[in-house]
């Protein structure tokens, strides 16, 4: 089973323009909520060892700076039935923590922000992940203005990390195709889902801070509560018309991101070979 976990965390400390939750900030007993949330979930987890469980993290903002998401990573990573553990990040913390990890099991989904952090700081980091042995991917949001940054993020990145590109506006189709360039997976259209099947809801889910289960991130139905013990999976269709972001499209059976991505499906990363 695949989970996808997000929690009430809702604090970042970027100030990107596009993003809802540039520099939030939350209260103390926000973040409390938040911390106990994710350890109750992480003691779920500890005690479902019937089947493999792998698990990303897709907060609404950054999580790694908060220490209790840097050890709800390296506890689940340590647990034999844990899999694989995975977390989106803008990569600004520290990450010496992530030695205490059982590190083949550890990835990062990372996001390069050119107007918050110098590219060369940023490099900085993937090569610290390097060293350390860490998986990960590396991804932007494609923004015209960022198309420099682009091209010179891939040429220094090394050859096999995958950069993929968020589309995030109307393209040309010179850009489109330069963007496919670097990002052959890039997608400026929306997929059409609707009816189709799709692995969310019978192997994969996404499970909130309350414990409720939904079969992705953009379908609203519960399908159960992991805390009361009722979660039904099941083969399922997706029911809306259109479905445009990576962490649901990439579990529509047709489309083949299974084969693609292999075990690297949670971090976005291509199949090693």
């Amino acid at each position: 089973m695949k989970i996808l976990y997000r929690g009430p965390l809702s604090s970042c400390n970027y100030a990107c323009h596009y993003c809802p939750f540039a520099k939030a900030k939350e209260s103390r007993e926000s973040l409390k909520r938040d911390k106990q949330a994710l350890s109750r979930f992480v003691e779920w987890v500890r005690g479902q060892t019937l089947e493999p469980i792998g698990i990303l993290f897709t907060p609404w903002g950054e999580a790694l700076i908060r220490r209790w998401y840097q050890k709800a990573i390296i506890d689940l990573s340590l647990m034999a039935h844990v899999e694989k553990v995975a977390i989106q990040t803008n990569l600004s913390c520290r990450l010496d923590w992530l030695e205490a990890c059982d590190k083949s099991k550890v990835a990062l989904w990372t996001t390069f922000h050119p107007s918050q952090v110098k590219r060369a700081r940023f490099l900085g980091q993937c090569q610290a992940l390097d060293q350390q042995g860490i998986a990960y991917s590396v991804g932007m949001v494609g923004l015209k203005e960022h198309f420099n940054d682009i091209a010179l993020l891939r040429r220094e990145l090394r050859p096999e990390v995958y950069l993929w590109l968020n589309a995030s506006q109307a393209y040309t189709q010179a850009e489109r195709e330069y963007l496919k360039s670097i990002d052959p997976l890039f997608n400026a259209t929306p997929h059409q889902s609707k009816g189709r099947r799709c692995q969310t809801g019978e192997t994969v889910v996404t499970i909130d801070g309350d414990g409720d289960v939904r079969r992705c991130h953009f379908v609203k139905e519960l399908i159960g509560n992991i805390y009361s013990g009722d979660m039904t999976l099941k083969p399922r269709l997706c029911p809306n018309q259109i479905c445009d972001c990576h962490i649901g499209y990439v579990h529509l059976n047709d489309l083949g991101f299974y084969e693609v991505f292999g075990e690297g499906i949670l971090e976005r990363r291509f199949k090693t070979m």
